[in-house]
């Protein structure tokens, strides 16, 4: 058990997350009971993963993706009101984690595939720019495309979507978990074999296509399920709570 205030305080330094300038507010986004023993961890704040978190009798939800987006609608209606006021009638907190899980060097969105994955970080996707997310690094040893695309479907437990820009072995391999999909130029310059992110555009095929790289769409959802989940073992290892990740499943 441990007092709100101080549970916001860990995260946020743990996260580093003044450091972000970001879409959404990081942190502490809805306050709930003063104190927090059980927390529920999820990719998004879907009103799915509220009421699981209800059925669990939890004092707090962490998320990758929570609410208050830059350029929505500010009105607290339908979609949005139905979700706030169950937080509200049960005490819950929420907190969201956008940029700063995707970027942690261990707990992050990109860290935590790559550790998955089996691939060997060498450097960020952007050398010039400290704050931006994604990364580049090889694999232990270089895989068909066939291979890695199974090798991928099994460590995900979803089929991801292979663009073939060449035939060519992959050994060098650049990746930004989730909607990611416009990086791939900044992968092509980087000279790498793939290119791995969440989404997948129509411009992408083409991109993937006329350089010669690999490119997997991963899903949104599937590409961002293991940060959060670092993070609530980290809370539960570390702050001594109860952690429970909840899973509400997402094709996108």
């Amino acid at each position: 058990m441990m007092q709100l205030n101080a549970f916001v305080r860990a995260l946020d330094d743990q996260l580093q997350a003044k450091k972000f300038h970001d879409y959404c507010p990081n942190g502490l986004q809805v306050e709930g009971r003063a104190e927090v023993n059980r927390i529920v961890t999820g990719v998004t704040a879907s009103e799915a993963l509220i009421d699981a978190a209800i059925a669990f009798n939890a004092d707090a939800i962490l998320v990758h993706h929570g609410y208050f987006w830059k350029g929505e609608r500010p009105e607290v209606t339908g979609m949005k009101r139905r979700r706030l006021a169950k937080l509200l009638a049960h005490d819950i907190s929420l907190l969201a984690y956008h940029l700063p899980l995707d970027a942690h060097p261990v707990l992050g969105n990109n860290a935590q595939l790559a550790l998955r994955l089996g691939l060997l970080r060498n450097g960020p996707l952007f050398p010039d720019d400290a704050r931006a997310v994604g990364d580049v690094g090889e694999l232990a040893s270089p895989l068909s495309a066939t291979d890695f695309s199974a090798h991928i479907e099994r460590v995900l437990q979803r089929k991801p979507l292979h663009i073939a820009g060449s035939d060519k072995p992959i050994s060098r391999v650049a990746w930004c978990t989730g909607g990611a999909q416009g990086f791939i130029d900044q992968a092509i310059a980087l000279g790498v074999d793939a290119y791995l992110s969440g989404e997948i555009s129509e411009q992408t095929v083409h991109a993937a296509r006329e350089s010669g790289l690999h490119y997997w769409a991963l899903g949104h959802h599937a590409s961002e399920r293991y940060g959060v989940q670092a993070l609530g073992d980290w809370c539960a290892k570390e702050l001594g709570l109860t952690h429970q990740f909840i899973d509400i499943d997402n094709p996108a």
